[in-house]
């Protein structure tokens, strides 16, 4: 790639133009969002192979399966993209415009967004809907403080799934990485789950979720607590208490960098499940999720300004 630029580059474009066009709704009129596409194939399979007759551990081999499959067909259509595109400055551009899709910079905003505009208006059920777009968990009951705590919890967890994961898949393995790394997110967020149903054939999704997430995560906490300028020794203290061995770090380094307390009591399905508190702070107001998104947009910056240095340094060393 002597005549493209450093690739750390190529993927701060990417990020740049996310964050600015993200997945226009006019393109989503004419087709549905490319993660829709391996969603389908994983439902497909999931309704043909998980059944209690095969017993746990065919289930559990049929769900290897479905990862093997999945991931495979997504590292496929990746390398043959990159490879007809690398090289040049326009095969890198549009490699950069190809990557867009597995990240959601923007729409996690606006998603976020629009629960706190509901927040500021005092419109509960509004921010009740919203929040549910974003988040697993029963939101009917939920008040203010409530409401404000799980979008900041879901602000901070999937600014590592759909921003800095992707971004490191996509730096360290080009599109490849990238589609790999959305196959197995998304599969981990169909079939990835602990209840009866899918823990036998979401155990290979679930397990290579977490193997996928365990870099980034910790890239995800400290990028918070820098845009943060404090919050480290909450993340550090508090991370290994969340269930998940990743969502632990931005989650912390978010109520670390704001001074709040997150997690705590959910309710999933009508069934209240207890987690980990994080922080030490009071619960979280409206003005907390305005500070949150505030610190979003701010660690995303600096994930560019970090891929802007990287390719430099790429640059002065050739």
């Amino acid at each position: 790639m002597a005549d493209a630029p450093p690739w750390p580059w190529v993927v701060a474009l990417a990020l740049a133009l996310e964050a600015a066009l993200g997945y226009p709704a006019w393109l989503l009129r004419l087709a549905p969002h490319p993660v829709a596409w391996p969603a389908a194939l994983i439902e497909i399979l999931e309704l043909g192979w998980n059944r209690p007759a095969f017993g746990d551990q065919g289930r559990r081999f049929l769900g290897v399966a479905v990862m093997v499959i999945v991931a495979g067909l997504a590292i496929g259509l990746g390398l043959v993209l990159h490879r007809a595109l690398a090289g040049h400055w326009l095969g890198v551009l549009a490699i950069a415009l190809i990557a867009t899709v597995g990240l959601a910079q923007r729409s996690l905003h606006q998603h976020v967004a629009a629960v706190l505009t509901a927040l500021r208006a005092d419109d509960i059920p509004t921010a009740r809907v919203a929040l549910a777009m974003i988040v697993g968990r029963d939101t009917e009951r939920l008040g203010a403080h409530e409401i404000a705590a799980a979008a900041l919890e879901s602000l901070a967890e999937s600014f590592n799934d759909g921003v800095v994961a992707p971004a490191f898949w996509l730096l360290v393995g080009g599109l490849p990485g990238l589609f790999a790394y959305k196959a197995v997110n998304t599969a981990d967020s169909l079939i990835g789950h602990r209840e009866p149903r899918w823990r036998m054939f979401g155990w290979a999704a679930a397990r290579a979720d977490d193997v996928m997430n365990l870099v980034p995560a910790r890239i995800a906490g400290p990028l918070i607590a820098l845009a943060a300028g404090r919050g480290w020794a909450i993340m550090f203290r508090d991370a290994r208490l969340h269930a998940s061995p990743n969502a632990g770090w931005p989650e912390a380094a978010m109520a670390g960098g704001l001074a709040v307390r997150v997690g705590g009591e959910a309710r999933y399905e009508g069934v209240t499940k207890l987690g980990a508190a994080l922080g030490d702070g009071p619960a979280p107001t409206t003005l907390d999720l305005e500070r949150g998104l505030s610190l979003y947009r701010r660690a995303c910056v600096l994930l560019w300004m970090i891929l802007l240095m990287i390719g430099l340094i790429a640059r002065l060393a050739r």
